[in-house]
């Protein structure tokens, strides 16, 4: 019997604490994207990217209106060209062509790097404001709903309003 009562009480002392455990983690939740595009910071990371992005988008412009001037020129001569010279022509074609692929496949690597090297302490800013509300407000856990889609949420776990606080945002 003894031995009974005290299954019992560690059995009762552990789901008391288990719910006790649970009522401590609230968890709340905040839209990251809605709160970046409200930093002003955001439009001149934005701004620097499109100036970037618009260096490469000339040049690849300028090779690809010479790839095409170049294959307009051989298809009006490549009637009267020998095999061998129509040979060398297609393959420098080929050669421009690739030139070219893999030019628009650097620039674009290049602007994804640039892309992220200017919003990371856009980032760093707002992951800190959110940590920091939700340490003031004793929240556990925070969703990205930009991330997440929640199918059910109440709004007093909405921590939005706080995060732009925090930010200064208007």
């Amino acid at each position: 019997m003894k031995k009974l009562l005290t299954v019992a009480l560690v059995a009762g002392s552990l789901f008391f604490a288990g719910n006790a455990a649970t009522a401590q983690s609230k968890i709340g939740y905040v839209n990251s994207n809605q709160i970046v595009d409200l930093m002003p910071e955001t439009k001149v990371v934005q701004k620097q990217i499109q100036d970037y992005q618009k260096t490469f988008v000339d040049q690849l412009t300028s090779l690809n209106n010479e790839l095409q001037a170049n294959a307009q020129a051989y298809d009006t001569k490549k009637a009267t060209m020998t095999d061998a010279a129509r040979t060398a022509k297609e393959s420098e074609l080929q050669d421009q062509n690739k030139r070219l692929q893999d030019f628009q496949t650097t620039a674009r690597q290049k602007v994804d790097d640039k892309t992220k090297e200017l919003s990371n302490p856009l980032f760093t800013k707002m992951r800190t404001a959110i940590q920091a509300v939700a340490k003031e407000k004793g929240y556990g856990y925070v969703i990205d709903t930009s991330q997440t889609e929640l199918l059910v949420s109440p709004e007093t776990d909405n921590l939005f309003a706080a995060v732009k606080a925090k930010l200064g945002l208007k």
